[in-house]
């Protein structure tokens, strides 16, 4: 993985994303969340395990043992997502891998483990995928699905979702 080394306008805007991402995280509404009554623990089953018409691509990434935090063995990193009509992210877990998911473009539905029914984002929406997440995603429109993914990576081999 090669990472720019000067921050190029497109860069400083997705960046800038990140940052709403993260200051969202914390106080968003609940647009795009499962209701109360559909709660549950592995009331979805896993759906496929291969991507489908899906881009992955990380845009910067942070050695967290090297900052101030100290934090070893993660990375800090942002990623963009492209799901074209039909496109799936297959079935994952974020068992150790938090992660808050801001929608950019389009619309997008998520069936996870935790949730009896399925979750509809919408652009402006932002996911909180936490240790009890396991799902996975599928574009049902007609327009590409832009998402920025800032997660907290420990598993290197994990390159992407």
């Amino acid at each position: 993985m090669t990472l720019p080394h000067r921050i190029t306008p497109g860069l400083r805007r997705t960046l800038a994303a990140a940052g709403a991402v993260l200051a969202l995280g914390a106080g968003a509404a609940a647009a795009g969340e499962c209701p109360a009554d559909k709660l549950g623990v592995d009331v979805t089953k896993p759906g496929t395990s291969m991507p489908k018409d899906v881009s992955d691509k990380v845009l910067a990434a942070i050695d967290l043992s090297k900052e101030p935090a100290m934090v070893q063995d993660r990375q800090f990193r942002i990623r963009r997502l492209e799901i074209k009509p039909g496109g799936i992210v297959p079935w994952h877990s974020h068992g150790n891998r938090p992660a808050l998911i801001y929608i950019v473009s389009g619309e997008i539905t998520e069936y996870a483990s935790n949730c009896a029914v399925p979750i509809v984002h919408k652009a402006g929406d932002v996911a909180r995928e936490t240790s009890v997440t396991s799902h996975w995603w599928k574009n049902h429109g007609r327009k590409t699905v832009v998402l920025l993914s800032a997660d907290l990576l420990q598993d290197k081999s994990d390159k992407s979702m």
